[in-house]
């Protein structure tokens, strides 16, 4: 059994046919593309055309004869409406005022003396009582101020009832004919009532007669209208009809006095769906007696509620739809006269344009061979003679063209041959440098490293080429590095830019940075090349040279601690003795010892001072956070700046040597905020940052609310360049913020680095 095709195969196969029908088309001649095409666009056009004019005729027809027959439903709903109303009016107008003639002649008797006036009302009483209309309708009086003085309930006599809008209208006309809504007691719904009233001045009586409409069905005489209504004709066959709530046929041509409910012979679901819906428009299909089959038909219809009669106007379809062939047949020679003049003109315009086409076509093939002096011979001034001008002209510069590349690419070769050679020279020069060279592209993607950068950092060309070297920066250096970014970009390059990258084994190296943008042909930046001075060991150097001078700072200083002091202290001890036994001996020099003694004091407490300067630390026995406190003692007296510090107890410098470095650190950015700051608060805070993680640090933040700094890099004093200096030196991060709300510097050390080997690896 055949498996059913899926969507996909039926799609694949529907894109294959269209792709062979368009590779059929591309390979036909202009002038059967010209053919289909404008066969194409005319058929389509001619096929719009038509569905527009066919649309538009067919609904002009089912509007106008929609419309006609809604108009002769209408017409005929009134007629027969008028035609009730007629009736109803003429009857109810007999019964008034043949009681009125009663009420005028017993009045005339009870004037005469042959009867009272009372026995005379009482007599119209009785004889108003004993009238009926119809199956419920009936005769009462009214006075002019709407009292009932005669009712066949007898309940309602002496009441008035002038509330009620139509006894309104009553007592302001009291005679002459009046329509409106009752709902006697007992019922859910008001129905449609008339009744005529005449007036009897003498008594103020109104005499009215009154019935439901509905129940003068019988007093209409359809044979008044008949003949209108089957004189209306819709087409060769259409015609008006009337039928009752039990479907029999009142006014039909050719159904009279028919049920068509009883007629099997009849459609009558059709009919039921008319009785349902009262009022509208409805097509189906209908067989009058005589005829040999069933045709579509097109009925509208309404209601008259009052007797339940459906009044409808039919035509048939195929009779409103014939002026359509009509228009069909016409379009379809007209189409068929123009599509072949059409055709003859199609092929004579396309020979016009195929020709000189085909001739250029044939100078095309000349031209490929090599001979550049083909040319054309226009004969027109059209867009076929202007292309040929074209092409000799476009030919005049090929050939001038072509002699020329010719002599260039004789030049471009000798300097293709000369780039290449210099090329190879910047080659061998770079993998001949002793320093680390990066070359990146714009996205920062390394394009090339030479050996000197394998050999220091471990990395290869092929394990780098096309990919970004991000891990190879210390996290804590990436401000500074897209500061370098950012300055080679915008063209200013640096140069020796001290910093650290990681090798591959994960070990810091010290390098100075240089570099600059690569210019392309055009002189748009292409790249960037990047030179890395591995400077571990100056950097070593250095440290040993700033270790050994701390060492005799603080040699220094234990000497001036040491020796010098007790030697002033003793001095001083020899001056007050000098002093006393002057004084014993009231010796005018007594004044001059006192002096003497004086100097010597502040000459121990400067020296101090200045022993505590060279070696801070290790002259206070409490450690760092002592010996800040000690400057915060020491300028606490300066006018106008308030001095705090606050520290972390649990912070304890094993190494002096970086607790010496922090020491000065501190002194100098006191100062600065002192001479530069215009600060009245500067606070000194030592505390711990990733408590009880592996990257525990130190942090040092010396803050002034001052004006702040400029801190560009290019504007930074000595001092802020011997504390960044100092940090390097103990491997630690030097961070400044400034604004509007004052300056912070910032020193991060690893707590590791403050411990003793023994300590680090416990």
């Amino acid at each position: 059994m055949r498996k059913p095709e899926s969507k996909d195969q039926t799609h694949v196969a529907q894109s294959t046919m269209f792709n062979q029908l368009r590779i059929l088309f591309n390979s036909l001649q202009i002038r059967f593309k010209f053919l289909i095409s404008f066969a194409l666009i005319f058929f389509l056009s001619m096929l719009f055309c038509n569905l527009f004019i066919y649309v538009y005729v067919r609904n002009n027809i089912e509007a106008r004869i929609e419309s006609e027959l809604t108009n002769t439903t209408q017409m005929i709903y009134n007629m027969v409406n008028t035609s009730v109303n007629v009736s109803i009016k003429n009857h109810l107008r007999a019964v008034a005022e043949k009681n009125l003639e009663i009420v005028k002649s017993l009045y005339v008797k009870a004037q005469k003396g042959i009867i009272t006036e009372g026995e005379a009302k009482i007599r119209v009483a009785d004889m108003v009582m004993s009238q009926t209309i119809g199956s419920s309708g009936y005769l009462y009086c009214l006075d002019s101020s709407g009292m009932v003085l005669v009712h066949p309930s007898p309940a309602l006599v002496g009441t008035n009832v002038a509330d009620f809008e139509f006894v309104e209208r009553m007592t302001a006309f009291r005679q002459g004919y009046l329509e409106y809504e009752w709902k006697n007691p007992g019922e859910s719904v008001a129905r449609p009532k008339a009744l005529y009233m005449s007036y009897f001045e003498p008594w103020d009586w109104i005499i009215a007669a009154s019935a439901y409409r509905s129940e003068f069905i019988k007093l209409v005489n359809v044979e008044d209208f008949r003949s209108s209504v089957l004189s209306l004709n819709f087409g060769d066959s259409g015609y008006a009809f009337v039928i009752d709530k039990d479907a029999n046929a009142i006014i039909h041509p050719k159904l009279q006095g028919v049920n068509i409910f009883d007629t099997e012979e009849l459609p009558n679901r059709y009919l039921e769906d008319m009785m349902r819906r009262k009022k509208g428009k409805s097509v189906y299909f209908w067989k009058n007696p005589g005829e040999s089959r069933a045709r579509q038909k097109l009925v509208m219809f309404n209601y008259i509620p009052e007797y339940q009669w459906i009044v409808a106007c039919s035509s048939y379809l195929d009779e409103l739809y014939k002026p359509l062939g009509t228009i069909r047949n016409v379009v379809l020679g007209i189409s068929v006269l123009f599509f072949t003049i059409m055709l003859a003109i199609t092929f004579g315009i396309s020979r016009t344009i195929t020709t000189p086409l085909r001739e250029l076509m044939a100078r095309f093939k000349t031209v490929t061979s090599g001979d550049y002096s083909a040319r054309m011979y226009s004969r027109s001034t059209d867009e076929v003679g202007q292309l040929s001008g074209h092409f000799n002209r476009f030919m005049d510069r090929l050939e001038t063209t072509h002699n020329s590349l010719e002599d260039q690419i004789r030049v471009r070769i000798m300097a293709e041959e000369a780039r290449k050679e210099s090329q190879e020279r910047y080659f061998l020069l770079m993998e001949a440098a002793p320093d680390p060279i990066v070359n990146y592209d714009m996205q920062g993607q390394v394009i090339y490293i030479n050996p000197a950068f394998t050999r220091v950092f471990g990395w290869t060309l092929e394990a780098c080429v096309n990919k970004k070297m991000d891990h190879f920066v210390p996290e804590n250096h990436w401000a500074e590095t897209k500061i370098m970014i950012q300055q080679v970009i915008c063209g200013d390059g640096i140069f020796d830019v001290e910093t650290r990258r990681y090798s591959k084994s994960g070990h810091l190296v010290d390098v100075s940075i240089s570099g600059a943008t690569i210019q392309g042909s055009h002189g748009n930046p292409v790249g960037s090349i990047i030179i890395l001075r591995d400077i571990t060991r100056s950097k070593g150097l250095e440290k040993q040279v700033m270790h050994a001078g701390d060492r005799e700072r603080q040699k220094i200083g234990q000497d001036l601690h040491d020796d010098l002091c007790p030697h002033l202290i003793g001095i001083a001890g020899l001056a007050a003795v000098l002093k006393e036994n002057l004084k014993e001996r009231n010796d005018p020099s007594t004044r001059l010892a006192d002096k003497i003694g004086d100097l010597m004091g502040d000459a121990v407490e400067k020296t101090r001072q200045l022993a505590r300067g060279l070696c801070p630390v290790h002259l206070v026995a409490h450690g760092l956070q002592a010996a800040l406190e000690d400057i915060v003692l020491s300028v606490s007296h300066l006018p106008g700046i308030r001095f705090e510090f606050h520290g972390d107890k649990e912070i304890d410098f094993q190494d002096n040597s970086r607790a010496t470095h922090f020491y000065h650190i501190v002194r100098e950015a006191i100062n600065n905020a002192v001479k530069h700051s215009k600060a009245s608060l500067v606070e000194i805070s030592l505390t711990l940052e990733n408590k009880g993680e592996p990257s525990e640090l130190i942090h040092l933040c010396v803050h002034d609310n001052g004006q702040g700094i400029n801190d560009d890099g290019s504007t930074r004093g000595i001092g802020l360049q011997i504390m960044e200096y100092r940090a390097k030196i103990i491997d630690a991060q030097f961070y400044i913020d400034s604004g509007s709300n004052g300056t912070r510097i910032h020193v991060r050390l690893s707590r590791t680095a403050t411990m003793t080997k023994k300590e680090a690896g416990s």
